[in-house]
């Protein structure tokens, strides 16, 4: 049986979000006030606990990395370097372990699994038609949904797809407008004549498509892919279970984009691990008001980035969970 049947299911989804424990959080803010350090000395960790706690309380324990994979046939265009059949190559590399996500995941202590979106089938070319159907749309959303565990404590998603910076560009213009130049970037390093033929691409895809989309979700159909789809199911899941998610970079981001604007509040239970390399990401983030944890110059993409903001959180639990209170080491007036 589909978990979205339709695009009015999403909506309807969205309509019926969970909500963050406002007791819990209350919780934490008291015991933060009582802690043996200024007040608010610990800056964003601060905000990460709350964030957190709020979710899925003060433990993490279990760790999931989900990293989703598809084609795009905006390759033809010539928008990158590389063929999309390296897409299927890091698939399999990851799944050997040899990829860079799975030194992270280990060095994090995370679950991670690799999942081809369709079979790696690739998307329609949106320059010249929609990216994917309705169906098609609906499918990935449904196995983006599938892959969540609802005994997971913390998400991190990722991707991985030759031409999918391309795509993310397309979806952030057509979403906030602009100059199409600005959203869009190198991906894996093509040079001027390549990023001429990206700045072409979209162009031409949002001539075609903007006239016919009325809502986000008509965007990410048109615009975006399978993998795009199936994080944006995924994240759904994540909220319906109150499992707290870290995002990655500029095409995690831009897939996930559609909730922002169908409800502001729909990526509450959203942080943003690093903004990427991608000119189009700091603006994306400022878009969605999401404030990266991490500028670390990357992009690379595979969930790598937000994998290597998970410590930061563990260190924001730790010394909210392991910190003495002002009264246990029996200072009444923290003042003194």
């Amino acid at each position: 049986m589909s978990i979205f049947p339709s695009l009015a299911s999403v909506q309807d989804a969205l309509n019926n979000l969970s909500r963050a424990d406002d007791a819990a959080m209350a919780a934490i803010d008291q015991r933060e006030s009582r802690l043996i350090k200024p007040p608010g000395s610990l800056g964003r960790l601060e905000d990460l606990t709350k964030w957190y706690g709020g979710w899925r309380g003060t433990k993490l324990n279990r760790r999931h990395i989900i990293v989703f994979a598809g084609n795009h046939g905006v390759v033809a265009q010539g928008v990158t370097l590389w063929p999309s059949n390296v897409t299927a190559a890091m698939v399999e590399a990851a799944r050997r372990g040899c990829a860079a996500i799975n030194q992270l995941a280990t060095s994090v202590d995370a679950t991670l699994d690799v999942v081809p979106v369709h079979a790696l089938r690739s998307t329609a070319d949106m320059t010249s038609a929609p990216a994917m159907t309705e169906e098609a749309f609906l499918s990935a959303l449904d196995a983006g949904f599938q892959a969540v565990s609802p005994r997971c404590d913390l998400l991190v998603f990722g991707e991985m797809g030759i031409g999918n910076t391309t795509v993310a560009a397309a979806l952030s213009a057509a979403m906030f407008g602009g100059d199409v130049a600005s959203w869009i970037g190198r991906g894996a390093g093509v040079d001027d004549a390549g990023l001429s033929r990206k700045i072409d691409a979209v162009r031409r895809a949002l001539d075609l498509h903007l006239p016919h989309i009325k809502t986000p979700l008509d965007c990410a159909c048109r615009l975006g892919g399978h993998e795009m789809a199936a994080i944006l199911g995924a994240t759904l899941a994540a909220r319906q279970y109150r499992i707290p998610v870290i995002l990655d970079g500029y095409v995690v981001t831009s897939a996930v984009a559609p909730l922002h604007q169908l409800n502001p509040g729909a990526l509450d239970h959203c942080r943003l691990g690093h903004v990427s390399a991608e000119p189009g990401h700091q603006r994306l983030a400022e878009a969605l008001n999401l404030e990266p944890l991490l500028n670390l110059g990357l992009r690379l993409g595979e969930g790598s980035g937000a994998a290597l903001a998970i410590p930061l959180l563990r260190a924001a639990l730790a010394c909210h969970t392991g910190m003495a209170t002002f009264d246990e080491i029996g200072i009444k007036d923290e003042s003194m």
